[in-house]
């Protein structure tokens, strides 16, 4: 029998497949291209028919207003660029606030729906279905306006050893300043710190090959309040406390955490911890039973098992999701501008768009900004993840 082999005409004609997917690829793209330089060649027109300019030259204009929070020294007649390194330190600072709290105390409530004991787990229960089922925005408002602005005015602040003041301007602490010791107490911790990895190293090498345990933690605790001590009696202290006083209507010197920062690192902390405690407690439950019954053969204490068995194992399932929560406060750390904090969104894409104009501009920056962070959060968590995955050899 025999066959014939297609024409370049048939091979060419629009019912072949190949040829059909290839042209409309074609013309998705080129349609896609099209609309991109109208919309750009529109939005140039019409900034140019109302007079505004385009570019990043604004950020080295003097921006002119306060900012109530700032890690960095900044006056109002700095440039509109020292604003955006400002909102984004304080962005950086209630994002890392919010993941280290999270993951504690949801940690802690996903064992404590996993305990034996009756009344823990019932009241972890309610925690985790009352607080993860309140939109956050909700839970940032009732935090700021019904608790933490109806707390006491200056006069009349609630104090603990005349040390700590706690009113409705914020939480006011002592501000550590350098001293004459620092660089040797800072040297000295290092060298601490460089031992104690070294020592442990040295122990966990030999529990692997004669199986006796040495434990590290008495030396490393010597060792690090040692050094520190030994550099202070010598060189002198390392850092001197700046009291807050009350000076007039309000407390001078010393560091405050302002009300508004202290609403959003409670509600979103408490928000994503009931997330994080279902993650926590799916990723043990997914470790097998027998995994239990091994350690437990093996007469190992529940909590060594949990430390040293289950969690190791549980860890690979809860890293992924749990990169998720982390990703969410970030982005939900934006809510900040609801209540005034000085975040990226609130001072660069309000404050700053509202008096340039460069709306493209500091839309293009804080996105762009909130994209670095995430994806480097992502990047560190799997790199995690790599690291504690099982190799199939």
């Amino acid at each position: 029998m025999s066959h014939r082999r297609p024409t370049v005409k048939g091979a060419l004609s629009f019912s072949n497949p190949t040829v059909r997917a290839w042209l409309f690829q074609i013309i998705a793209v080129a349609t896609i291209v099209a609309i991109a330089v109208w919309l750009i060649h529109n939005t140039i027109t019409n900034l140019n028919h109302r007079g505004i300019t385009s570019g990043f030259a604004f950020l080295d204009r003097s921006a002119g207003f306060g900012i109530v929070q700032h890690l960095i020294d900044y006056e109002q007649g700095d440039t509109y660029g020292l604003v955006f390194i400002v909102g984004l330190l304080n962005t950086l600072l209630v994002s890392a606030l919010c993941i280290v709290f999270a993951s504690f105390i949801g940690f802690f409530l996903g064992l404590a729906r996993l305990s034996d004991n009756w009344l823990l787990r019932k009241l972890s229960t309610i925690y985790i279905e009352t607080f993860r089922n309140i939109p956050p925005l909700l839970q940032i408002f009732f935090w700021y306006f019904a608790v933490l602005r109806n707390l006491p005015g200056p006069r009349q602040a609630v104090s603990a050893f005349d040390l700590l003041f706690l009113s409705n301007r914020g939480l006011y602490i002592p501000s550590p300043q350098s001293g004459e010791g620092l660089l040797a107490f800072v040297g000295a911790v290092v060298v601490a710190i460089a031992i104690t990895g070294w020592l442990y190293r040295r122990h966990k090498a030999h529990q692997m090959a004669t199986g006796q345990l040495r434990r590290t933690w008495p030396v490393a605790i010597a060792l690090l309040v040692g050094l520190p001590l030994l550099t202070h009696a010598v060189f002198g202290a390392a850092i001197h406390w700046e009291l807050p006083e009350l000076r007039g209507f309000n407390f001078r010197g010393g560091m405050v955490l302002i009300p508004e920062l202290a609403a959003l690192t409670i509600a979103l902390s408490v928000y994503t911890s009931a997330f994080i405690a279902e993650i926590i407690r799916a990723g043990i439950q997914a470790v097998p039973y027998g995994q239990h019954e091994a350690a437990r053969s093996l007469g190992l204490p529940n909590p060594v098992t949990l430390r040293q068995v289950i969690i190791p194992q549980a860890m690979r399932v809860i890293i992924p999701p749990l990169t998720s929560q982390y990703l969410n406060i970030v982005k939900n750390s934006s809510l900040a501008a609801a209540i005034g904090y000085p975040d990226m969104v609130s001072l660069f894409a309000g404050t700053v768009l509202n008096q340039t104009g460069q709306a493209i501009e500091t839309i293009a920056i804080t996105m762009s900004v909130y994209l670095l962070i995430s994806l480097t959060i992502s990047l560190l968590m799997n790199i995690y993840n790599r690291r504690i995955a099982l190799i199939e050899r």
